[in-house]
């Protein structure tokens, strides 16, 4: 799918879509329960629909119910020999392996793009470690191992989403297992996302010191559950003030614990062309942070190595788009530098590199200087209505394709 942007100042009030993150997190919560959730709101974007499936093939039913999902919970360690499609969802193939190992079955996860690529260290340790197996071929992974109650060191330097994974499996097990995470702790802010989600099930964790869980296992507790809006997605509109847009965004908790609701600082961090924004904690925000850069002179980001490993190659795809318009950038070991320049409209056609915030950074500043991108339709990852959003604060939008 191909858009063309001609420049436009986006006024309005949009809003907040509901949290991706958490999504996946109370669909999980709600397939462990015995008994029938309904968690809502809920946005049926691509990564949202492989947790979902993946869920249904370890044996939960899901069916629409107004803006929500009705999950009627399941046993995983029941499952046999099932097929977890985890499409291009990290936080999916994450989530679902530990869960994969409460059979002791033979179990396949399977996805698309760069997914079968993403790192699983913490995972392929733990799997010979423990002898179970895990091998990765062409499109998916199969796993085979009974995860039992006991003590797990997991290291933290790649991503809380394993400690994550191990926590939904353990806290369906019977007994009292411990998490020590070995320092230092990448992306703190989701794992705290993991552990309100947790309670508000009513799974039990203890933490007596900052990087020890203590698993008390028991019960998930059905029943009625909100999903909060998403800083994240939220980013993209609160970036239009920077292009000279009046967009007012609601529907958002001021003391979330998403790592993100840091995005309306880092962006008065940036706006006056000198500003720094670490972005360890937060590396979703890398690509509309780098738009934010290029549209106020110049800025620094740091903590920026695991931008290598998301959909694309985060900083590096960034460079060569914004080098379209006019803008160089240094990309160093941990950090990336986005030079001041005369933005100008791109003579080539920009490319989404197959990653919705690529596309969703890139059309923010398309509104400053229009544009054509091409791969528009990687939105539906994260963002189904990113585009209908944007023309009804005003944006001057012509597409071609689906």
């Amino acid at each position: 799918m191909r858009v063309t942007l001609e420049p436009a100042v986006l006024r309005g009030t949009v809003a907040a879509p509901p949290s991706k993150s958490m999504a996946h997190r109370m669909l999980i919560c709600a397939a462990l329960a015995e008994g029938e959730s309904l968690v809502r709101p809920i946005e049926l974007s691509e990564d949202i629909l492989a947790t979902a499936d993946c869920l249904q093939a370890l044996g939960a039913v899901i069916r629409r119910e107004g803006d929500g999902l009705r999950v009627t919970g399941c046993r995983p360690e029941k499952a046999r020999n099932a097929v977890l499609p985890c499409r291009e969802s990290g936080s999916t193939l994450r989530f679902m392996l530990p869960l994969c190992l409460l059979s002791g079955a033979e179990m396949r996860l399977t996805g698309s793009g760069r997914l079968p690529e993403r790192p699983l260290d913490v995972y392929e340790d733990l799997c010979r470690e423990k002898g179970f197996r895990l091998e990765r071929e062409a499109g998916g992974i199969t796993v085979q191992g009974r995860l039992e109650s006991g003590l797990y060191s997991v290291r933290g330097n790649i991503s809380s989403q394993f400690i994550t994974g191990l926590l939904f499996a353990l806290s369906a097990l019977e007994g009292e297992s411990e998490i020590r995470i070995l320092p230092p702790l990448e992306s703190g802010s989701y794992l705290e996302m993991t552990l309100e989600a947790l309670r508000e099930n009513g799974i039990r964790i203890e933490r007596p010191e900052p990087l020890t869980l203590r698993i008390r296992g028991g019960a998930f507790a059905p029943g009625e559950k909100t999903v909060e809006g998403d800083w994240s997605n939220a980013a993209f509109f609160e970036a239009m003030n920077s292009a000279g847009g009046e967009v007012q965004v609601t529907g958002l908790r001021e003391d979330s614990l998403q790592g993100d609701r840091v995005c309306r600082e880092y962006f008065r961090r940036l706006k006056d062309g000198q500003g720094e924004a670490d972005v360890k904690d937060c590396p979703d925000l890398a690509p509309i942070l780098m738009t934010a850069a290029a549209l106020a002179g110049g800025g620094k980001l740091t903590g920026t190595r695991r931008l290598r490993f998301k959909e694309s190659d985060r900083g590096a795809a960034m460079a060569e788009e914004l080098a379209k318009f006019g803008v160089a950038t240094e990309i160093g070991e941990n950090e990336i530098t986005v030079g001041k320049a005369e933005l100008r409209r791109p003579a080539e056609i920009l490319q989404g590199h197959n990653d919705h915030r690529i596309v969703m950074a890139l059309a923010v500043l398309c509104t400053r200087t229009g544009g054509t991108l091409d791969g528009a339709e990687a939105v539906r990852k994260s963002f189904p209505d990113f585009w209908k959003r944007m023309a009804e604060l005003g944006a001057r939008i012509e597409t071609e394709g689906e």
